[in-house]
This record gives structure tokens, sequence and C-alpha cells, in this order.
């Protein structure tokens, strides 16, 4: 059963940001939580990693958020709630040539020792690069990547590979600057690394996604325990029927375990009637 009411109503939680992703995460938050968002005044969080790799992310999407969260509990000792983002694209798991982005929204109230996260996938996103020697292709890539209303980065380039150690132009939003950015980059190195910028700011896509991962955090909070009413019942294991051909498991989800975060309380859902997948969803039979 879900919880009912706001149960941070008023309550002051500090976001760790310097993106603007409050715009994303507060109104959120305060209509499904009661939480009021403050931002960590001053606090520089590309310290913990760049989507320009002009500073390198250790750790997982989840150890990026927890160390925001704490450098935020640093800059507002008073506040009981940590909020912070984060953001990781790839190439798509199982689809060839499709990007994939991926939002995590983790909360933790170290009041109650509790830490959540919201989570949201999705192939909608600009994410992607190019590497060029003129304006016709960087204006090409650029309308591509929903430019202007999508910034853009334009780095140093070595050996078709992103070198921002030897040039890095970031908030490229209009394309005088685009042309600037790219002209002293080729002559440079003779060639610009142009890729779209994925900080919140400068992406409206990606603002959107991660309103959806916030969205996913309140939905987790009110999904309680059944056995404890802990916050955060929610499925942590999947099973795909077996396929119709070879019986090996699909992509089509069979079965849900959902799993309790306080006293690991167990239980499995059926998702469907159906035995067998057909192999098209099968990656043995039909890669």
């Amino acid at each position: 059963m879900a919880a009912t009411g706001l149960p941070y109503r008023n309550a002051v939680a500090v976001l760790s940001t310097m993106h603007g992703k409050e715009r994303a995460i507060g109104p959120t938050l305060e209509q499904g939580l009661g939480l009021r968002v403050a931002l960590a005044m001053g606090l520089d969080t590309d310290r913990f990693g760049t989507f320009s790799r002009d500073v390198e992310r250790t750790g997982s999407q989840l150890d990026a958020a927890r160390a925001k969260i704490a450098a935020g509990f640093d800059y507002a000792p008073y506040a009981r709630v940590g909020l912070a983002s984060e953001g990781s694209f790839g190439p798509h798991p199982y689809i060839p040539f499709l990007a994939l982005g991926r939002e995590l929204v983790l909360l933790v109230d170290r009041e109650r020792g509790l830490e959540l996260t919201g989570y949201f996938a999705s192939p909608e996103t600009n994410y992607g690069h190019a590497v060029v020697t003129g304006m016709a292709a960087a204006a090409a890539f650029a309308e591509r990547a929903k430019f202007p209303e999508h910034g853009l980065i334009v780095m140093g380039c070595v050996d078709a590979e992103p070198a921002p150690g030897l040039a890095l132009f970031k908030d490229v939003v209009d394309h005088t600057a685009l042309e600037r950015a790219v002209g002293d980059v080729v002559a440079k190195c003779g060639a610009a690394f142009v890729e779209a910028d994925m900080r919140a700011h400068r992406n409206p896509t990606r603002m959107r996604a991660i309103e959806c991962a916030a969205s996913d955090l309140v939905r987790r909070f009110h999904s309680t325990c059944p056995a404890c009413r802990h916050p955060g019942f929610d499925v942590t294991e999947r099973t795909g029927l077996p396929c119709e051909w070879c019986g090996l498991p699909t992509h089509v989800v069979r079965t849900e375990v959902l799993t309790c975060l306080a006293c690991a309380y167990r239980e499995e859902r059926l998702t469907t009637s159906a035995t067998t997948a057909d192999t098209q969803h099968c990656e043995s039979c039909n890669p």
C-alpha cells in the first residue's frame, strides 16, 4: 500500500548542483513529498567529474551522487535531507547505433538513515559528437544536436579522439560562438571534436529526463514495504520469458521481484500469463 500525504512538508533539502537542476527536481519533490529545495551555494560540483572530460568522474553514477550529497551537507550542516543528480550517456545495450541516457536522482535523509534513488532511462537524447575540419560539418552536426536550443562543446582533437587539454570551449550557445570555437580549434589541431553539451542547464532534453527521475523517486518513496512500511519497496530483479525455440531467457519480462531496503522482505510477481516469448525477443536466436 502506498503512503499518503506529504512526509516532508516544509522540510528543507539541500541540492548539490551548479547547473540549474533545481528547476527539474524542486517542483516535483515539493509536490510529491513536501520538500523545499535549497541550493548548496558555492559548491563546485564539477570537481566530481565533467562531461567535457577535463575532470574525470571516478566511480559509478551512484558514487558521484553520494559524494555530491556529502559535500552539500558540508555546505548546509542544518539540512536533514540531501539531494543530488547524476547522468550517464552511451550506446544502447541492445539496439545498435542508438544512444541511451540514464539519469538518477538520489535522496539521503540522515536522520532516518534513508537512501533512496529515482531512475529514468531513455533513448530520447541528443547525446553525440562529430569530428570536423570546417564549419559545414560542424553546422550539420549542430542541427542534429538541436542547436542552439541545446548547447555544444568544442574541444581539441588528436587522432579523432577528444583532447580537452589542447583546447576547450564550453557554453557554445550561438552560431557566432560555434564558428569562432571551431575555427580556433581546427587552426590549432587540424580538426575539432564537437559534441552535445550534456550539462543540464544547456540541455532541455536532459532536464526533462531529470524531472522524470525525480518523479520516479517520489513514486518509490510512496511505495512502502508490506512487512515494515519502509519506503522504497520496488523491483530489484526481473526474469525473462524463455524463448519458444531455444528456451533461453529473453527480454520479455516474466516475473519481477520486489525487495525492501530495510528488512529484506521479498515478493515475486508474475507480469504475464504467457509461457514463452517469440524468437524476435531472443538475443541468441535473433542477435
